[in-house]
């Protein structure tokens, strides 16, 4: 295949994963408002009296919920395999590593949260953020071939280097598994009290909280690996960019959580608050650097 057919067949790969994405959250949405209802088997047992009555587990899904799940999840593996060969074509297409500019970035940025996702779930059941992180990436790619769309191409002189498999790759990763952590926190916060449809507080913030413990190093990494290579391309290690500063304000974020979990012990909506601060700093450096601030990473070809 040309160039030219790669770099189509890339684009209708795009196409494919959002709407793989759009049907798998409909079916984990699905099976989120009829299946077990967390917490409804603990209440059904607290509730049986003193009268010696069975308790009666209410909180058993539905058959049919339970198929939507399922497929759901086979529909969000069908929609990382097609948001894969949307990457894998389009680098084939411009034979380089493809995440050279805004749209390249955040479609592997989508890629890197599903496949967080997946890998979670291959462990342990964590189809109750399935349709939260579904939404998200269908999202995340709807707004990079509307906003950030760039035509298959050549990079600038100083992407054209191994260190963008090295420090860019990180970055993705990081921001993928982090990506995970902010859904899971947005919903600790959008949660009440008592029952609910909603998952547990709880299993919420241990999501999270493992997200972040994966993705710290990597982000570190990216960090340094991002100052190598600008002593390389630019002659300096910091040079106060703006994409440099708001990375690494987006590592002190974090930072910040990961120590008030482990030295002052905080949990729950004080820790989630924290992470949640971290995540704006992270979106405002994916985002918002890019699009409202001149700075030496304007090669990410936004208007």
């Amino acid at each position: 295949m040309s160039a030219e057919q790669l770099a189509e067949l890339s684009d209708l790969f795009v196409v494919a994963a959002v709407l793989l994405y759009v049907f798998a959250m409909v079916g984990f949405a699905v099976e989120l408002a009829f299946g077990r209802t967390p917490g409804a088997a603990d209440v059904a047992v607290a509730g049986a009296g003193a009268d010696g009555a069975a308790p009666v587990d209410t909180g058993r899904p539905s058959g049919g919920a339970a198929k939507a799940g399922l497929v759901a999840l086979g529909l969000a593996w069908l929609g990382w395999a097609a948001n894969l060969g949307a990457i894998a074509t389009r680098g084939l297409s411009v034979d380089r590593w493809p995440w050279g500019n805004m749209y390249e970035f955040v479609v592997a940025i989508c890629f890197a949260a599903v496949t967080a996702f997946l890998g979670t779930q291959i462990r342990h059941n964590v189809r109750f953020l399935g349709a939260f992180v579904m939404v998200t990436a269908a999202l995340g790619l709807g707004f990079a071939v509307k906003v950030f769309y760039t035509a298959a191409g050549p990079v600038v002189p100083a992407l054209d280097s191994y260190w963008i498999a090295i420090h860019v790759t990180a970055a993705i990763l990081a921001t993928g598994l982090l990506t995970l952590a902010g859904v899971s926190g947005i919903l600790f916060l959008l949660r009440g009290d008592g029952m609910s449809r909603l998952p547990a507080r709880e299993d919420l913030e241990r999501v999270a909280h493992r997200a972040i413990v994966l993705a710290f190093p990597l982000w570190t990494f990216a960090v340094i690996a991002g100052a190598l290579w600008a002593d390389r391309a630019w002659g300096r290690y910091w040079g106060w960019d703006p994409k440099e500063v708001w990375s690494f304000i987006t590592w002190v974020a974090y930072a910040a959580y990961l120590h008030a979990r482990v030295t002052a012990g905080w949990r729950g909506r004080a820790a989630t608050i924290v992470q949640l601060v971290a995540f704006c700093c992270l979106l405002f450096n994916l985002v918002g650097v890019n699009i409202f601030i001149d700075g030496l990473h304007s090669y990410a070809d936004v208007d």
